[in-house]
C-alpha cells in the first residue's frame, strides 16, 4: 500500500458510517508529490475527477465496492477546484463533492454557544440555502457534543448516513456540512452516531425552521429570502400601545379549530386573513394571542408539547405563511402575542430527548429533567448551551416573525422546583429551598434580551403562584416581565358566579379578595382555553339558573371584568356565548350567531372592547391604585359591588355597578365623586345585548349627599344580573375627599 492511500481501518470505518472524522480523509488532502482525493459514491462503479481549470479528467481507483474512490494527482494543490463524474452499467452523472468545501462556522460561533450568548443562533444552526465557495447549496449545522458521528439524511441521498456525514467542531460539539446543489423543499433529519456505539432514532432539527405535516416528523430545508414586511409605523408605536397605561385586549386563538373548511381541512393562515384578522379587528380587539405555532406531534397537545421549537406547524401552511398572517394584523392595527413554551418538551423519539444519545437538553436528574404529571422532559436552564438555545429562539420569534409579544407557559414550573410534582419527585436547590436559580436567571436573560433586541415586544408570564415581583424589573430582584396573568382573579370570580345567586353572599370576598393584590403586578385578568376544557365546560354552560340567567350573569359578568383594573383576554368563543365546551377537534359554534342571544353577547364584548379603548378611566391605570377607588365593597346582602376607574389625569371617571342578583335593585344609593347628570355608558342589561331593557333611561343625577366617603350620591336602578356604567357628563374638580357626613 502506497504511503498517500487510506488505511484499511479508517476505509472500513468509512464504509460502516463510524469514522468521527470523515473530513480527515475524504475531500482533497496535501501530501508529498500532490494531492490525493477520495469520495464515497455508493452505486458507482467508476469515478472520475473533472478539474475546474478545464484539466482532462482522471480516474480514481475504487478501493470498495460500498463507494470509496480515491487517486493521487501529481503536483497538484491546494486550493484546487472540480467535479466528480460517476459512471455504472446504468449511466452517467456528474455531482459536486461536499468534502471538498470549507467550513461554514467559525471560532467565534463556537465561543458563543458554549458561552451561552449567541444571539443568532437561528441564522448559524439548523439548515440555510446559501452560496458557499461561488457553489449553491445548503448548510447543516447541529449541536451533538457527546455524538460520535452525526449525518444529514433525506430524500436526496436515501437516508444513508454514509454519505453527509459531518465535520465536527471540537472546542463546541457542533457538527457542520454543506451539501451543494441541495436546496428548499429538502426533507432531512439527522443520524446520530451516539457514545456508546449505538446509532440514536433519527432526530429533527432542532433549528428546523420547517416540518413536513404529521405524522411525518422531518424537517424541511427552507430558503432565507427576506420577507417584505412594511410594517415599520406599527412596530415603531407599539411600546405605547403594549404599555401598563394601554388599552389591551387579548383575543386567544387556537388556530386550527378557529375555523375548519367544509371537509375538515385546516384553515391556512392565508385563509384566516382572509377570515379571522378582519373579524377580530372589527370585535375591536387590540390584540390575537395564538396558542403554540410551534411544531407538535399531537392535535390533542394544542402545541403545549412542541417538537419542533423554530418551525411554524405545517397544520396551517408554509411558515412564510404566518408571516404574512402577522403582517395582515399590523395592517388591521392588531398586535401578535406567541404562546412561548420553554419549560419541557415530550419524548418523542425523532425531538430533543437524548439527543445525542446522552440526556442534552433536559436536565440529567430525572427528579429535574423529568415532570410526571406532563410525561415530559424539562429542560436544564442551567446548562449554557440550552439557555442560549431557548433564548436566541425567543428573539427568532420577535424578529423573523415580527411578533410582538410571547406569553410564557408554565412558569410556575420553571420556577418552583416542586410546583406539580409529588414529594420525591423533586429535588431541592443548594440552600434546600424550591427557587430554581437556573430558570430565574434564564427567564431574566430572555426578557432582557426581548427588551434590548425587540423594542416594544412585550413578554407575558403565565405564573399561577405567589412568586414575587414577576413583572418587577431584575435589578429589584423581579423576573422582568412586562404582564402577568392573574389566575388568583381568575379562579376566584369563575367560582363565584358558578354559584347559586342565593349563596353568592356568602362568598362575596371571592370578587373582593382580589383587589388586595390587584396592583402588586402587572396584570392580565385571562378567560383563557384551560377554562372551557376537560370537562368544565362553556363559560355559559357552567353557570346556574334557567337561559335567561345564564345569558344575563355572563354578560355582567363581562361587564365586571372589563370595568376591574387590568388587561383583558377571551378565549375564541368566549363572545359567542357557546354552549358546548372548546375542542381542538372541530371549529366553533358559529351557527349560535343566528340567536338573538349570542348575538347579544357578541355585540356586548364588541361594545366593551370600544369603550375600554375610548375610556381612559378604565384602562390608563390598570395597574395603579390611582384608577381604582371602592365605593362600596361590603354589599354582601345583596350581592352588589361598586367602584370607581380613574384615569390619573383628572379626566372623566366611570362608577362600575355590578348586581349579580337576579333581583333589581330600584332603591339603592351610590356614592359619587361628583353632583350632576352622570350617562350611562353601559348597561348589559340593554335589549341590544340580549339582555331586558330596565335602566336609567340612559342617565341618573347625582344629588350634592354625601355617601360611602364621597361628597355626592345617586339612586340608581340596577338591572338583574347586570353592570352598568356611569361617566358624568362634565367634570367638577373641587369635589375631591373623604371627610362628608354621609347618607345613612
Amino acid at each position: 500500500m502506497e504511503a498517500w492511500q487510506m488505511p484499511t481501518a479508517e476505509l472500513e470505518a468509512l464504509r460502516n458510517a463510524r469514522h468521527g472524522d470523515p473530513f480527515a480523509w475524504l475531500g482533497p488532502h496535501e501530501v508529498a508529490g500532490g494531492l490525493v482525493l477520495r469520495a464515497f459514491v455508493p452505486d458507482a462503479a467508476r469515478l472520475f475527477v473533472l478539474p475546474a481549470d478545464g484539466g482532462p479528467p482522471i480516474r480514481l481507483d475504487q478501493r470498495d465496492s460500498a463507494g470509496i474512490f480515491e487517486g493521487l494527482l501529481p503536483k497538484r494543490r491546494l486550493p484546487f477546484g472540480y467535479r466528480l463524474r460517476a459512471e455504472n452499467d446504468g449511466g452517467t452523472w456528474e455531482l459536486e463533492d461536499p468534502f471538498r468545501f470549507g467550513a461554514t462556522l467559525g471560532p467565534l460561533d463556537d465561543h458563543l454557544l458554549v458561552e451561552g450568548t449567541h444571539r443568532r443562533l437561528h441564522e448559524r444552526l439548523g439548515a440555510h440555502v446559501v452560496v458557499h465557495e461561488a457553489v449553491h447549496g445548503t448548510r447543516f449545522a447541529v449541536w451533538a457534543p457527546n455524538a460520535k458521528r452525526v449525518s444529514v439524511v433525506g430524500d436526496f441521498n436515501a437516508w444513508d448516513g454514509r454519505r453527509h456525514p459531518m465535520r465536527k467542531r471540537v472546542d463546541s460539539g457542533l457538527w457542520e456540512i454543506f451539501i451543494p446543489g441541495l436546496g428548499a423543499g429538502a426533507a432531512y433529519k439527522y443520524e446520530i452516531l451516539g457514545a456508546d456505539g449505538e446509532v440514536q432514532p433519527l432526530k429533527a432539527d432542532p433549528f428546523g425552521r420547517a416540518a413536513q405535516l404529521r405524522p411525518a416528523t422531518a424537517s424541511v430545508v427552507q430558503d432565507d429570502a427576506a420577507f417584505p414586511w412594511q410594517d415599520s409605523d406599527f412596530l415603531a408605536r407599539r411600546e405605547d400601545r403594549q404599555s401598563a397605561r394601554a388599552p389591551i385586549t387579548i383575543y386567544e386563538v387556537h388556530a386550527p379549530s378557529w375555523r375548519r373548511h367544509p371537509d375538515g381541512r385546516f384553515y391556512s393562515w392565508d385563509d384566516l386573513i382572509v377570515a379571522m384578522v378582519p373579524y377580530v379587528a372589527w370585535m375591536g380587539f387590540s390584540h390575537i394571542e395564538l396558542m403554540p405555532v410551534m411544531e407538535h406531534p399531537l392535535d390533542e397537545s394544542w402545541g403545549y408539547q412542541p417538537i419542533g421549537l423554530h418551525a411554524p406547524t405545517a397544520r396551517m401552511g408554509d411558515p412564510a405563511g404566518l408571516k404574512r398572517f402577522i403582517a395582515a394584523c399590523h395592517a388591521h392595527d392588531l398586535g401578535v402575542i406567541l404562546d412561548w413554551v420553554p419549560a419541557h418538551f415530550p419524548q418523542d423519539k425523532h425531538g430533543l430527548i437524548r439527543f445525542d444519545g446522552h440526556a442534552l437538553y433536559e436536565h440529567p436528574d430525572p427528579k429535574r429533567g423529568f415532570h410526571k404529571g406532563w410525561g415530559t422532559a424539562t429542560f436544564d436552564f442551567g446548562r449554557r448551551e440550552v439557555a442560549g438555545f431557548l433564548a436566541s429562539n425567543a428573539l427568532y420569534w420577535t424578529q423573523e416573525f415580527h411578533a410582538d409579544g410571547l406569553r410564557v407557559d408554565a412558569v410556575s414550573t420553571m420556577v418552583h422546583l416542586d410546583h406539580g410534582r409529588a414529594a420525591g419527585d423533586w429535588i431541592p436547590n443548594e440552600e434546600g429551598g424550591t427557587e430554581n436559580h437556573e430558570a430565574v436567571a434564564f427567564l431574566r436573560q430572555v426578557n432582557a434580551l426581548v427588551a434590548e433586541e425587540a423594542p416594544g415586544a412585550a413578554v407575558f408570564a403565565e405564573e399561577a403562584t405567589s412568586w414575587p415581583g414577576v413583572t418587577h424589573a431584575a435589578d429589584e430582584g423581579g423576573l422582568g416581565f412586562q404582564f402577568k396573568w392573574n389566575m388568583g382573579w381568575m379562579n376566584d370570580t369563575l367560582r363565584y358566579i358558578a354559584l347559586d345567586p342565593l349563596h353568592r353572599r356568602w362568598h362575596h370576598n371571592l370578587v373582593t379578595f382580589g383587589m388586595v393584590y390587584a396592583f402588586s403586578e402587572n396584570f392580565v385578568l385571562p378567560l383563557s382555553h384551560d377554562e372551557v376544557v376537560h370537562g368544565k365546560g362553556s363559560l355559559l354552560g357552567r353557570l346556574p339558573g334557567d337561559d335567561w340567567q345564564r345569558f344575563a350573569t355572563l354578560r355582567a359578568y363581562y361587564g365586571f371584568m372589563y370595568g376591574h383594573p387590568g388587561k383583558k383576554l377571551l378565549f375564541m368563543g368566549d363572545e359567542l356565548a357557546q354552549w358546548r365546551e372548546w375542542s381542538e377537534a372541530r371549529e366553533l359554534d358559529w351557527w349560535l350567531l343566528q340567536f338573538a342571544p349570542h348575538q347579544g353577547v357578541q355585540n356586548l364584548v364588541r361594545e366593551l372592547n370600544q369603550l375600554y379603548r375610548e375610556t381612559p378611566a378604565l384602562h390608563a391605570r390598570d395597574a395603579e391604585p390611582e384608577g381604582f377607588r371602592w365605593i362600596d365593597a361590603d354589599d354582601a346582602e345583596h350581592s352588589v359591588f361598586s367602584w370607581l376607574r380613574m384615569d390619573g389625569e383628572g379626566g372623566k371617571p366611570v362608577a362600575v355597578l355590578c348586581n349579580l342578583t337576579p333581583v333589581p335593585r330600584f332603591h339603592l344609593r351610590f356614592g359619587l365623586p361628583q353632583a350632576g347628570v352622570w350617562r350611562e355608558i353601559l348597561n348589559t342589561d340593554a335589549t341590544g345585548f340580549g339582555g331586558s331593557g330596565m335602566g336609567n333611561l340612559g342617565r341618573v343625577v347625582a344629588e350634592k349627599l354625601p355617601a360611602h366617603g364621597f361628597p355626592a350620591s345617586a339612586v340608581v336602578v340596577l338591572p338583574p344580573l347586570a353592570t352598568i356604567y356611569l361617566m358624568p357628563e362634565s367634570i367638577e374638580n373641587e369635589i375631591e375627599g373623604e371627610d362628608h357626613d354621609e347618607q345613612p
